[in-house]
């Protein structure tokens, strides 16, 4: 087997004979002899030989180091020169071509191999570094961080990988010259003093170093990024190896975090305070009720019974929208054709919106459906076109489209609680001022609000807020100052076909027939004022304080209708108390009642068909219930066996 396969370029025929026989001799392969330039390059392009031997001096338009000089780069074939002599001009331009070797003429044969060998080490060795540099310019720039190799001495870039460029906002290459500091946002002193100690500290010491940067991109924009250094040995040199981490999108991430968390600590908090709140108007709405139905006549007291009456409602409105917010309000969803909610919706607000406000609606061409609860989905398109109003004091244009959109995954990611889906979309869009970015940070927020205090309450779009998040659905707002607001409100969208519920018959008063009711409350005031509003509709009423007394009565007396709190101290809680005794007498009718129902209950409810009455409630609201219940007819009643 031939050491190597080797071309000859030697003008002078009876030397190349003799070189062609040396390297037989040698036990190398002639894979051909050339006279001139053009043939040499013409034998090397074709042959690919292993190594070249060149004279330096041949006859024709091209001497050896032109030749050598024309020889395609990516060939990588070793050159030999040969020479009995030369000036130091000739000397300076065989030196640029970087020949692997010098054999002056005369040589020997020891001399020639021992010169060919070094030059096929030379050729092995720089080849293979070659391909691993190849490779480690590979492995680099398929890595999504930046990665930036910086020369100790010079203390400049030497390689910066593509998404390194991209992510400060330069073109490939560009950045090679430059240094760490040139990236630098130099926005704080000693945060730049200290991001420089630590770089040195990296390269003095050896030991891998990382933190926080503050960067600046070409375009002058700042942003933080994770820098990671270490001190390795990279193509025979002692380099630092900067690796640089984009950290916008994880501070993004953890601020949306922080803000949900937050969001939802008021959430668990309101909602706290609203139970307790409708406990409190419970007991003051129930009894101004009773006191202007026992003294109907007396004019002075009704007025002031129906001021006072007025304004425990609208703090029940209020608690409402905290729970709506807290996600704790219990909803009546059904499925709704959003064509029709929405139109019915835009004719009333047209009127309230006044005459400089062009208002226009553009709805999906095919039918979209969604299962939620229409009056919320009303009270928000309520809020969003009030709103736009107020942002649009000297009149523009407010736009209401409805459509369909799938959330991927990668949307769902960036979102907090967006489940991938389809839905169904309603856009609210106005041309008013815009809203601020650290206003938009807080806009669903209980009681946050710009507008003047005798102007809002701050709990419109918090309760938007809590309706679509409880509905299963998304709100996004996007808003630019002097430009406009869109609000986005997601639904998941509704299989099956559209089947609208009546609105039930309100049912003012209820003549009962001596039916039983168990009311079970806490609360005594309240009990106090239930156990009043059955016995005026005619009921036989039994009354107590904890679940535990309220199974005992059931096993005791027949009852036709159990009424019961769902939050009650002892093990026994209300909803556990109606599992119970539904178990024990199917046919036995109950009716829930909480200010703070449970996160389960709604589900709970339609599982079990449970009715609920969310307090505060008037004695109409009870009335209402009852008849519904009273409609389905118990074949039998709780205490017989």
């Amino acid at each position: 087997m031939k050491h190597a396969r080797v071309v000859v370029v030697e003008d002078e025929r009876i030397v190349a004979l003799h070189l062609k026989q040396q390297l037989t001799k040698l036990d190398y392969e002639v894979a051909a002899v050339a006279a001139s330039g053009d043939v040499a390059l013409q034998h090397i392009i074709s042959q690919r030989p292993d190594i070249v031997l060149m004279d330096i001096h041949i006859e024709g338009e091209m001497d050896g180091i032109e030749t050598t000089a024309r020889i395609p780069a990516d060939l990588q074939i070793p050159v030999i020169y040969l020479t009995a002599y030369s000036e130091e001009a000739t000397l300076d331009r065989a030196r640029a071509t970087k020949p692997y070797g010098y054999l002056i003429k005369p040589y020997s044969e020891r001399e020639l191999h021992a010169t060919i060998q070094m030059a096929l080490e030379r050729g092995r060795v720089e080849t293979a570094l070659r391909a691993s540099e190849d490779r480690f310019r590979s492995i680099v720039g398929a890595i999504s961080e930046g990665i930036f190799i910086v020369d100790t001495a010079t203390k400049t870039f030497v390689e910066v990988n593509e998404p390194g460029s991209a992510m400060f906002g330069y073109a490939p290459g560009e950045l090679i010259g430059g240094t760490l500091q040139t990236l630098s946002a130099g926005e704080d002193e000693r945060a730049e003093a200290e991001a420089a100690a630590r770089i040195e500290r990296a390269q003095a010491s050896g030991a891998p170093q990382r933190f926080d940067w503050r960067c600046r991109k070409k375009d002058g924009r700042s942003f933080w990024a994770e820098l990671s250094i270490q001190v390795a040995l990279i193509g025979g040199k002692t380099m630092v190896l900067s690796v640089v981490r984009d950290l916008t999108e994880r501070l993004a991430i953890e601020e949306q975090l922080r803000h949900a968390q937050k969001i939802e600590a008021i959430g668990q908090l309101t909602g706290g305070i609203a139970h307790d709140f409708n406990n409190l108007l419970g007991v003051i709405i129930g009894n101004l009720d009773l006191l202007r139905e026992a003294r109907p006549g007396d004019e002075t007291l009704s007025e002031l019974s129906g001021d006072a009456l007025d304004a425990a409602l609208r703090g029940a409105e209020l608690t409402r929208r905290l729970l709506a917010f807290a996600r704790r309000q219990p909803l009546q969803p059904h499925h709704i054709d959003l064509t029709e909610l929405v139109g019915g919706t835009m004719r009333l607000l047209k009127r309230i919106l006044g005459e400089n406000i062009e208002v226009s609606v553009t709805f999906e061409t095919e039918t979209c459906r969604v299962f939620a609860d229409p009056g919320q989905l009303e009270a928000a398109l309520t809020n969003l076109a009030t709103n736009a109003r107020d942002a649009m004091p000297r009149g523009g244009e407010l736009t209401i489209n409805t459509g369909r959109r799938f959330l991927d995954a990668e949307y769902a990611a960036a979102n907090e609680d967006v489940t991938v889906g389809q839905y169904a979309v309603i856009e609210v869009t106005d041309t008013g001022c815009g809203i601020p970015a650290d206003v938009k940070a807080r806009i669903f927020e209980p009681f946050f609000t710009t507008k003047d205090r005798d102007r809002g309450t701050g709990l419109g779009l918090s309760m938007v807020f809590g309706f679509l998040k409880q509905s299963g659905g998304h709100v996004s707002v996007y808003s630019e100052i002097g430009v406009g607001t869109t609000f986005r409100l997601y639904l998941p969208r509704a299989a099956g076909e559209l089947t609208m519920k009546a609105e039930p018959h309100l049912v003012e008063q209820l003549s009962g027939r001596g039916e039983t009711v168990l009311v079970v409350e806490d609360d005594t005031p309240i009990r106090r004022i239930v156990v009043r509003y059955f016995r005026e509709l005619g009921f036989n009423v039994l009354e107590t304080r904890s679940g535990a007394e309220a199974l005992a009565q059931l096993e005791s007396i027949p009852v036709d209708i159990l009424f019961t709190d769902v939050v009650m101290p002892g093990l026994i809680d209300g909803f556990e108390l109606a599992c119970q005794a539904r178990e024990r007498w199917p046919e036995l009718s109950v009716i829930l009642t909480s200010g703070f129902p449970q996160s389960r209950l709604t589900d709970d409810v339609a599982s079990t068909r449970f009715r609920l009455l969310s307090k505060p409630y008037r004695k109409s609201d009870l009335a209402r219930i009852i008849h519904e219940v009273m409609g389905e007819a118990p074949a039998s009643k709780a205490g017989d066996d």
